[in-house]
């Protein structure tokens, strides 16, 4: 507690001293204790209702507690009761022991009267059974050797109800029955070979795959009776359940696998073609089998049985093993492309499991692939090696080579269009173009892989032609003179990522379904943003190269020289649209982009001449002539890009307008006004600092001491707010040399 009173005490005499940092806060102490007591208040009254509700919830648990308990011992009371009904019906129970036993023998020696006579004639049942078989009968046979199992069953069932202990009885029994599992076994086998040549008997004698689901049915209910009976008495007949629908399916699956394993030809060590000519054999098998299950198979048996979808899955079951099988095989590099082609294009297709016969039970999309995409990507590892280290190789020649013409003494080629580029764009899209084509008559799946590994070589690419733009660059200005196209070329790598641009959304278009285009988008890294930083740097390069030119004549604004005549603003306006004439060749986007970043940063220049304090004005005459001079300058620059950016519809008025804005602080004769120009200044410009307000006003060179402690102040009192489309040129404005400490003194 001691330790909390002094952390609330620590709080208090904190938030205290954050009240009254000034001295005309002490007039608010009797406002700010008021608000406090009020505070205090509120926390003890929600404190109380708190407790209270508290006190409510378990008042309210007291009371569902004596109620459980009272539950409790009414029940216990009901239990007591029911134990003393049940000790007192054990009597009952006990005399009717002799009715129980009466009972059971009765039953057991009515079943033996009702199979008196089966049992007589077991022998002569059996011998017409295995006539019947082997006569083809099967139902008849059936039906015998389902009456011999009725008596067997009743006779075993009877005595396991009087002395389920009694082995040697129901050893008898089934001994006297035995010849019935052979018959059981004949019978099967008459069933299975029926159902192994299932396709071909349904086509020439259906009725007897009839007979045969028939009898798997029949055993199906007996199969389900029993055990339902099981469950109750614990008796199950020997041999049951016999599940011969399981042993169906699978008989058939088998038959399947065989058929598909059987289509092999043994010429494969003499015949090249051997694995096409095995593939369209299975091709040419499966769909015969699968129409006329369809179409014959599915009228033999029972609709819950749902044949054809049975058969459909054994059969893809069985082709994806045998395609795994080939697939774990020694290919040649033409045996992969048709091992995938049948698998990605031929099986899904009208020729096979997309043919109009099988729809619409036949989905294919629902089908699943017959090979893993682990399989498939290990198949196509070595063709996917192999073109990606070609790729890599093609691109790097083809940087190099585009990289010697940017030496070159002529200028670069023009398209059609009149803007520079060269044959990097289309040597690399023309060779990502015939790889895909290949790749598209393999797979629609391959040719995704082959475009995103185009693509990922492409960023790759683009990284190093961005190093060697820089290092083009680097190599320029060490030497000015060289090479002498310099500008042309940069003006052509420039256009060229607005080529690449073009190219990579065409490829994508051409070759990517839009369907996939969006996940393609996701997992795909995007180029747009090094394409645009090799394009931003290099327009910064051309602007460089402008401004290295600007240099001498930016240092003379605001300078005595300037004040009396200087014409470097004309010499700044015909040096910019001299280059722009070559840059009239870069294409639009970023055209504009170069004049509007050139607008930009000659008007930071010259914002930055005003805030060095070159020159300091000394007279109401000078202030005048200095302002008029920068409005004229002002609307100059203005018309001059004006003239570059028609066509853009660029506002380019806004950044000279910082110079007029600047202008009329300079030319303003009153200065007791220069308060409420200053303000308007800031208001529209929100990233000016007090450092550049110190500057304007050192450049003025009238303003008093004052006057300028109190326009900084105006400053302090919080940023206005910028407007969305307002752009920063204040921002990047340093006045090293400007301390607002030495300003005030």
């Amino acid at each position: 507690m001691e330790e909390t009173d002094r952390e609330a005490v620590a709080t208090a005499v904190q938030r205290v001293a954050g009240m009254l940092q000034r001295p005309d806060q002490l007039d608010k102490v009797e406002q700010y204790r008021r608000r406090e007591a009020r505070k205090k208040a509120s926390v003890e009254a929600r404190l109380k209702a708190a407790i209270q509700s508290q006190l409510d919830g378990v008042r309210t648990g007291l009371g569902q507690l004596h109620s459980a308990l009272t539950d409790v011992k009414a029940i216990q009371q009901s239990l007591a009761a029911v134990s003393q009904d049940w000790r007192q019906s054990i009597n009952t129970i006990e005399s009717l022991r002799d009715v129980k036993d009466a009972v059971v023998r009765h039953s057991q020696l009515a079943a033996a009267v009702e199979n008196l006579k089966n049992i007589f004639s077991v022998p002569e049942i059996v011998r017409e059974t295995e006539d019947l078989t082997e006569q083809g009968q099967l139902l008849q046979a059936h039906r015998k050797l389902m009456d011999l199992e009725c008596s067997r069953d009743g006779l075993m069932y009877e005595q396991y109800r009087m002395d389920s202990r009694n082995t040697h009885d129901m050893t008898l029994i089934q001994g006297y029955f035995g010849s019935m599992q052979r018959l059981s076994d004949e019978l099967a086998k008459q069933l299975w070979m029926v159902l192994q040549r299932s396709l071909v008997t349904v086509r020439r004698d259906p009725t007897l795959l009839v007979s045969v689901v028939r009898i798997i049915e029949r055993e199906e209910k007996i199969d389900r009776r029993m055990l339902d009976r099981s469950k109750q008495t614990g008796f199950i007949p020997p041999g049951r359940p016999k599940r011969w629908k399981e042993k169906m399916f699978t008989i058939l699956d088998r038959t399947v696998t065989t058929r598909i394993e059987g289509t092999q030809a043994d010429t494969r060590e003499s015949d090249k073609m051997w694995l096409v000519r095995h593939l369209e054999i299975i091709r040419k098998y499966v769909l015969d089998d699968l129409i006329v299950a369809k179409n014959l198979m599915v009228q033999c048996f029972p609709p819950h049985y749902d044949i054809f979808r049975n058969l459909l899955s054994m059969y893809h079951q069985a082709l994806s093993t045998r395609m795994q099988d080939l697939a774990s095989e020694d290919l040649e590099a033409n045996e992969i492309v048709s091992l995938l082609t049948w698998v990605l294009n031929t099986y899904t297709s009208a020729e096979m499991m997309g043919n109009s016969e099988l729809a619409p039970e036949v989905d294919t999309d629902a089908l699943g692939p017959l090979l893993s995409p682990h399989v498939i990507s290990e198949l196509l590892g070595t063709y996917m090696s192999t073109l990606t280290s070609n790729i890599i190789a093609w691109l790097r020649k083809a940087l190099e080579t585009d990289r010697k013409d940017w030496v070159k003494e002529t200028e670069p080629e023009a398209d059609q269009d009149g803007y520079y580029q060269t044959t990097l764009p289309a040597i690399v899209f023309q060779m990502f173009e015939q790889n895909l084509q290949v790749a598209a008559q393999i797979s629609e799946d391959l040719k995704i892989k082959v475009l995103v590994l185009c693509l990922q070589q492409m960023s790759s690419f683009l990284n190093r032609y961005k190093e060697e733009a820089q290092l083009y660059k680097e190599e320029h200005l060490r030497d000015r003179q060289h090479p002498h196209c310099y500008v042309q070329y940069m003006v052509a790598i420039v256009n060229n990522c607005q080529t690449f641009k073009e190219s990579i959304v065409s490829l994508k278009k051409k070759y990517l379904k839009s369907d996939t285009e969006e996940g393609m988008s996701m997992c795909q890294p995007s180029m747009d943003a090094v394409l645009d930083t090799i394009a931003k740097e290099g327009c910064s390069s051309l602007l460089e190269e402008v401004f290295l030119d600007l240099e001498p004549h930016l240092n003379e604004l605001m300078t005595k020289k300037w004040l009396s005549g200087s014409n470097a603003v004309d010499i700044i306006c015909v040096t910019v649209e001299d280059y722009f004439n070559d840059f009239a060749k870069i294409k639009k986007p970023y055209k504009k982009r170069v004049a509007a970043e050139a607008h930009r940063r000659v008007v930071v220049e010259y914002l930055r001449a005003i805030m060095q304090k070159r020159i300091s004005f000394r007279s109401a005459e000078e202030r005048k002539e200095g302002a008029e001079r920068m409005l004229r300058e002002a609307e100059q620059l203005r018309f001059l890009f004006r003239k570059l950016a028609a066509g853009f519809g660029e506002d380019v008025d806004s950044h000279c307008d910082t110079i007029v804005a600047i202008a009329e602080v300079i030319k303003l004769t009153d200065p007791s006004l220069l308060y409420l120009e200053v303000s308007t200044l800031v208001s529209k410009y929100p990233d000016i600092r007090d450092e550049h307000i110190g500057a304007l006003l050192a450049v003025r060179g009238d303003a008093t001491r004052d006057m300028k402690q109190t326009i900084i102040e105006t400053l302090e009192q919080g940023p206005t707010q910028a407007s969305p489309s307002y752009v920063p040129l204040f921002k990047e404005l340093t006045v090293p040399s400007l301390n607002v400490s030495k300003l005030l003194k």
